[in-house]
């Protein structure tokens, strides 16, 4: 362990959901096509690529696909039935998907920690975000009012300060970048924690390999989640 580490300074901890903590087993594809028959009247040609992408981009980018503009109404319309579709259909999250090895456990031994807060930095808008999550029981070690969500923004990068200005209206805390640390599984939670000012900790779990992470320019790259100390001295900067 460093001798760098200050175990009197809190670190905000910033967690990817999709393909890093769990995987849904493909629903979000599935409720993609299923609204938008219900709100365009017709069957989706294709739904535009969902990895590391924000919910906004995912919908707009559809939208425009087949040629519909994305009003802000439309997005509204689109993006709460998507909310709907997946608290109707959450029941479906845990006998399809399955949480990953040793999310469960990082998260429960950084939650009992006082010098850390955790939240979610995700793609997801903030519903369906709280559907997965209470989905896999994981939502009680995440304070998910500090968090940046799917409709937050098109692009991940700005949601890192989003996360830190809720955080200290909150908490009265101010993280930086060297305090405030990323997880994820894809090159865009790795830029979005570079661009955003954060170390990122990227895991090899989703469709992006551990050498393409490490050339995306992750600080650290690990296979998974499953060595619950490793992970948690790495996170806090406090390992090798």
């Amino acid at each position: 362990m460093s001798a760098a580490y200050d175990a009197s300074v809190r670190t905000l901890v910033l967690w990817d959901i999709d393909h890093t903590l769990l995987n849904a087993g493909g629903l979000s594809v599935d409720i993609y096509a299923q609204v938008f028959q219900r709100v365009v009247g017709r069957p989706a040609e294709r739904v535009a690529p969902m990895a590391g992408r924000t919910d906004r981009a995912i919908t707009t980018d559809t939208l425009r696909h087949h040629g519909i503009d994305p009003t802000p109404d439309v997005l509204a319309a689109f993006t709460d039935a998507l909310a709907l579709a997946f608290e109707a259909r959450a029941h479906e999250l845990a006998a399809r998907g399955r949480t990953h090895d040793g999310a469960r456990a990082v998260l429960e031994a950084l939650a009992a920690r006082p010098d850390v807060i955790q939240s979610v930095l995700t793609g997801n808008m903030e519903r369906i975000a709280a559907c997965k999550l209470k989905a896999f029981g994981l939502d009680a070690y995440l304070d998910l009012e500090i968090g940046a969500y799917g409709m937050d923004g098109v692009e991940r990068p700005p949601l890192v300060e989003l996360a830190r200005e809720r955080t200290a209206a909150k908490y009265g805390e101010r993280f930086g970048s060297s305090s405030t640390v990323l997880i994820g599984d894809t090159p865009h939670d790795v830029r979005a924690g570079h661009e955003g000012g954060a170390r990122v900790v990227a895991v090899a779990t989703g469709a992006t390999s551990a050498a393409d992470l490490r050339l995306s320019g992750a600080d650290t790259v690990l296979p998974d989640l499953t060595d619950t100390a490793q992970v948690i001295d790495l996170i806090l900067g406090a390992g090798g």
